[in-house]
């Protein structure tokens, strides 16, 4: 099907525009919708309509970031049931170190691990047992929770599997795996030193937290796997090799990382039905709902009409500078991921694949709601009885967003 009819194009735009206000809302009002649930609901209208066939809706889904985005997930399974976020988090708080010192380390360790096993599960492991050691530290956990959660979304631009995003651009762009991390790792470095000195600045300013009630410590312990030394070894390894494989071979990435997910899977200590409880599902039917939804919108031609239509008002998103922006203020529009899909179609030229990526990943640590990292943290700490609310991080996010964002215009400029 190549042509729509008037009608079909109609309805097209309606649940396109339904399908992205709930992206801007979070849900949709009077319903108990999420966003994955809207984008789902978005692709049913479009099949049931008629405007694509099933078959047809199932393949303008872009299986090889789902194949990517799925063997990740499975990698970060198995170094959650191995106990090593929760290892290396309580290793770092026992560093006999000061503060500022202090967060640095959680700053460097949160952003490589970031830029390997993806934002969204490192917060997810790390946040609770660094509230904990914080508070048993009379620390304020606080800004160490903060530096957390910029810290992985800068980290995760350094690579194309550190965030679901940056896997989508680099699959669908076919974008090279080292010539994207040699473009990336200095704005990316250079980000982190600004987060570390802006987060030492302020913490100057805050006091010491009381001495805590070891009642109130035992209620806030998370509930960690155990660390099993084979079992994260076994992770690392495929980790590893992985990334030595996306660095120095052409091996399309997601058939190596499906393979190394294979390998994880063959297990005698972890049941297949216990790593794929920690696969969250959701996140791929959000991206298979949002591939369908946005391929209708393209089968309309209203996109390249609308790509005329704001060349002749002199915003062409080709230029670098035009792509910057609409990128930064669609990701916190509409979160990053929708972001991106709605504007690689439409930006053309070199500079589209590391732009996108590098924008709108920063561009997630300027509002609370920006990046899930930044939930998953505030939610985090919420459970342990510490209050982030989104005064409290704009407080921190605007300036390292502001400040990252223009070390990288800086950096995309100068290229």
């Amino acid at each position: 099907m190549n042509e729509l009819s008037s009608v079909q194009d109609g309805l097209v735009l309606v649940v396109f525009a339904i399908v992205y206000l709930g992206m801007v809302l979070g849900s949709l009002p009077w319903l108990h919708l999420d966003r994955t649930g809207v984008a789902l609901l978005g692709a049913i209208a479009i099949v049931g309509a008629g405007v694509m066939t099933p078959e047809q809706a199932a393949q303008s889904i872009h299986l090889p970031t789902i194949l990517l985005l799925f063997s990740f997930m499975v990698l970060s399974a198995q170094m959650r049931l191995g106990g090593f976020y929760s290892a290396v988090t309580r290793r770092i708080a026992a560093l006999p170190v000061g503060p500022t010192a202090l967060m640095g380390v959680v700053i460097v360790v949160a952003a490589g691990l970031s830029a390997v096993f993806s934002n969204d599960i490192v917060c997810l492991a790390v946040a609770p047992v660094l509230a904990e050691a914080c508070l048993r530290r009379r620390l304020d956990p606080v800004p160490f929770l903060l530096g957390l959660a910029c810290a992985s979304n800068i980290g995760s631009a350094a690579t194309l599997i550190g965030n679901p995003q940056n896997m989508l651009i680099g699959e669908v762009l076919r974008m090279p795996f080292a010539g994207y991390m040699r473009d990336a790792i200095v704005p990316v470095l250079a980000g982190l030193l600004a987060l570390w000195l802006l987060l030492a600045w302020a913490m100057h300013r805050t006091p010491p937290v009381a001495e805590p009630d070891p009642a109130q410590l035992a209620a806030l312990a998370p509930d960690a796997s155990p660390f099993d030394r084979w079992q994260t070894a076994k992770g690392l390894l495929v980790a590893l090799a992985l990334v030595g494989v996306f660095l120095l071979t052409d091996w399309p990435r997601e058939v190596a990382a499906l393979a190394g997910a294979g390998l994880l899977l063959l297990s005698q200590r972890f049941h297949s039905s216990t790593v794929m409880g920690l696969i969250d599902w959701e996140l791929l039917v959000l991206f298979m709902g949002l591939f369908v939804v946005n391929h209708a919108l393209a089968l309309t031609g209203l996109t390249q009409q609308l790509v005329v239509w704001l060349t002749v008002q002199g915003i062409d998103l080709a230029q670098p500078a035009t792509l910057f922006f609409t990128t930064l203020g669609l990701s916190n529009l509409v979160s990053n991921v929708p972001a991106v899909m709605v504007l690689m179609p439409l930006a053309k030229g070199d500079h589209v694949g590391l732009t996108l990526a590098l924008v709108s990943t920063l561009a997630g640590n300027l509002l609370i709601v920006g990046s899930i990292a930044n939930l998953i943290v505030v939610d985090a700490a919420r459970r342990c009885g510490i209050v982030i609310d989104w005064r409290r991080h704009a407080r921190t996010g605007v300036p390292v967003a502001v400040v990252t964002l223009g070390i990288a215009a800086g950096w995309l400029a100068a290229r």
